[in-house]
């Protein structure tokens, strides 16, 4: 790991060059598109960590729901339908609820030390060690963001985000340089552009690579729709255009990444156009935290002057600061513990250490690589290039990931949930609708009946076929949770009730059929 800038401050009022000294050769030339900013990283650092308490803070209302034994999804039924061998949860080891509290109070811990920059390298790799373990504990809630997510994470944890703007960072001296390089920097760099090629790729469907209707079909949908994509719909023309303009700029954008040459100009339009790519989605569709990890993920591109514009506005926000921010404790960790560096190392010492990290680093990437050239079907017209029996790797450090939204086509099966109880006295009510009188007309809002997008996500996964092994599950917590409410009539049955609408061309519309996913009694004492 090589830096490459002249000297410094920690915040610098001036422009400063991120390297000073032109490197020839072919080799100096491409390292150029890998060298990153340590301001930019310790932005990436902040975000990433927001995001997860963010995500915790979402999560957690759903704690009894989510991750406990009485809820959709017991320990026996995941290890039964959607565990793997080599997968690890600390979540799943007890399906009490308040043991899920206990671990999401340490992940919220590590998530602020991690966004402080305190003991930063140990409160990654907790940070990483405890998202995996949660997203292992209910993969049925999963989205594409959580992939991202944790990649960021994993590549963090061998990435100097805490060198500056940090915590740790008023120990030490101010870096020498502000340019970094090194074979994380290249994973961060190549698993962005990973992300969209193979997001583009996925999407061979006519929809997205012929007809132009694939963002019509995304808003006819309105179990994801949102105001914006609603105002948007009328018009095919528009809807073409930008189905195209949103195919193209997955697949060409990561191009710009690689580019040696104007690196600052090309960096600057590659953020610039992400940001406003998934702000539009947020407005539009209905994807949770999906697009602001997308956006927190290119914080890490940021070229110097950027990050110089920025150091200069925000410096007398950060003295004002320093004056009121208290000290926190150096607490003496076990030595087992210690990841920072805590004794000053010899030259043969950070030799060895940078060539053990590289060379991980370089191997973990290599087989990220091949995990996504195997993902992309166009690319793979016969059979797996990745053999079952290596894939253990990916699926214990969760290096494993999928980036196919609205892929191959969008999704044309759309509805909503009816939630049909029958009372004791016969009566039918709408346990979706608060115990009102049962009605199976459409909702004006069909986005508004799931809590989060998890519900959301987990209210997709069960139409499929393959995941009819959750609805029971589903159903008899719906029935326990009602009868809590000793307000509730008690009821003697329930059924989960799917009004399926299919989405069809030129703005026509289907007649919705009642399917009946599953139905269960209270269990009588």
């Amino acid at each position: 790991m090589t830096l490459l800038s002249s000297p410094t401050s920690q915040a610098p009022a001036q422009p400063v060059a991120l390297v000073p000294h032109q490197r020839t050769g072919f080799w100096g030339v491409l390292r150029r598109s890998f060298v990153l900013d340590l301001r930019a990283l310790a932005l990436l650092r902040v975000a990433t960590a927001a995001v997860i308490l963010l995500d915790l803070a979402i999560r957690s209302t759903d704690l009894e729901a989510h991750y406990a034994n009485v809820g959709v999804l017991p320990v026996s039924a995941l290890m039964d339908h959607a565990w793997t061998p080599y997968q690890f949860s600390l979540h799943a080891a007890s399906g009490l609820w308040q043991a899920q509290a206990v671990l999401f109070a340490v992940a919220a811990a590590a998530a602020v030390a991690m966004l402080l920059g305190y003991h930063t390298r140990l409160a990654t790799v907790a940070s990483w060690l405890l998202l995996v373990s949660l997203q292992n504990r209910n993969p049925l809630i999963g989205q594409g963001g959580d992939d991202l997510l944790r990649m960021l994470l994993f590549w963090g944890m061998f990435l100097p985000w805490g060198r500056v703007w940090s915590w740790d960072a008023r120990s030490r001296p101010a870096p020498a340089q502000l340019g970094y390089f090194s074979a994380a920097t290249v994973a961060y760099v190549v698993q962005l552009a990973l992300l969209y090629w193979c997001t583009a790729l996925l999407k061979n469907g006519p929809e997205w690579t012929k007809t132009g209707t694939a963002l019509y079909y995304a808003f006819s949908l309105d179990q994801v729709l949102l105001p914006g994509g609603r105002l948007l719909y009328p018009y095919p023309a528009l809807l073409r255009f930008l189905t195209f303009a949103a195919y193209y700029t997955e697949l060409l954008l990561p191009f710009a990444l690689f580019i040696p040459v104007g690196v600052k100009w090309w960096r600057l339009l590659v953020v610039g156009v992400l940001f406003g790519f998934h702000l539009s989605i947020s407005f539009t569709l209905y994807v949770g935290l999906f697009f602001i990890i997308n956006m927190a993920s290119v914080l890490g591109l940021l070229p110097p002057m950027a990050l110089d514009w920025l150091t200069a506005r925000a410096a007398p926000h950060a003295a004002r600061t320093r004056r009121w921010c208290p000290s926190l404790p150096t607490w003496p960790l076990p030595w087992r513990l210690r990841l920072e560096r805590t004794r000053p190392s010899t030259a043969d010492g950070r030799r060895l250490a940078r060539t053990v990290s590289n060379t991980f680093v370089g191997l973990v990437l290599a087989y990220v690589c091949w995990w996504n050239l195997d993902d992309v079907a166009v690319l793979r017209p016969a059979g797996h290039l990745m053999a079952a029996p290596v894939r253990w790797f990916g699926y214990l450090f969760r290096v494993d990931q999928h980036w196919g939204m609205f892929a191959p086509a969008v999704f044309k099966d759309d509805g909503w949930y009816i939630l049909e109880g029958t009372t004791n006295t016969g009566r039918v009510l709408d346990l979706n609708r608060s115990g009102a009188p049962m009605r199976y007309a459409k909702p004006a809002s069909v986005v508004a009946l799931f809590k989060n997008d998890r519900w959301r996500k987990y209210s997709e996964n069960i139409l499929f076929v393959n995941n009819a092994w959750m609805r029971p599950y589903y159903c008899n917590y719906l029935l326990r949770i009602w009868h809590e409410n000793p307000a509730h009539a008690p009821l003697r049955h329930l059924s989960v009730v799917y009004m399926k609408e299919v989405s069809l061309p030129n703005y026509q519309v289907s007649r919705p059929t009642r399917e009946v996913l599953c139905d269960c009694e209270p269990v009588k004492p």
